[in-house]
């Protein structure tokens, strides 16, 4: 077993880090773990072409934007991604938010 400081890779890597291939060496999963700085805007949720993906909010409130409209995503609360879906998420509040993101393969998919 290998236990990966997430938050740590995370500072290291610009505010987010993917758990996925590289370290684990399968495409079966990944894990993203992120934070936004207060007023922090413009990350792109987007699953891709035959994935799906599981975004959970740990910590602060942030506004999540597409062509359907404008969504506030409060701590604790998740929401399911699927394919081309594609949301911004900007942190409009004044604390810290970190995020967590499970994907894998949609139904048949493979690489």
């Amino acid at each position: 077993m290998v236990i990966y400081n997430v938050s740590d890779l995370a500072s290291e890597h610009k505010g987010e880090y993917v758990l996925g291939l590289e370290d684990l060496h399968t495409h079966a999963c990944y894990l993203i773990y992120g934070f936004m700085k207060p007023g922090e805007k413009g990350r792109v949720l987007k699953p891709g072409s035959g994935h799906e993906e599981i975004v959970c909010l740990v910590q602060g409130k942030v506004l999540l934007s597409n062509s359907s409209g404008r969504f506030v995503l409060d701590q604790g609360q998740a929401f399911h991604l699927k394919g081309d879906e594609t949301y911004m998420m900007d942190n409009e509040a004044g604390t810290d938010a970190v995020y967590m993101i499970s994907g894998g393969h949609s139904k048949g998919h493979g690489h």
